[in-house]
C-alpha cells in the first residue's frame, strides 16, 4: 500500500510520521517502479506494538 493509504489506515496520522518511521527501520519499504509502497504485514506489526518502536535490547546485568 502506499505511504498515503497507510497513514490513513493508522487513524490519519501524517504521511511524514510514516517516513520517519521508514527512515529509522521501524518500516521497510518496497519500491514499485518509483513508487515507495509498504508491505500489509509490515503494517500489522506496527499496529499490534502500539506504534512503539522495537529500539536496542539491553543486556541486563
Amino acid at each position: 500500500m502506499s505511504i498515503e493509504e497507510a497513514a490513513k489506515r493508522l487513524g490519519g496520522i501524517s504521511k511524514f510520521t510514516i517516513q520517519s518511521w521508514l527512515s529509522k527501520g521501524k518500516l521497510q519499504r518496497v519500491k514499485v517502479g518509483a513508487r515507495t509502497m509498504l508491505r500489509e504485514s509490515d503494517l500489522q506489526k506496527v499496529i499490534q506494538d502500539g506504534g512503539k518502536s522495537p529500539g536496542p535490547r539491553r543486556r541486563v546485568k
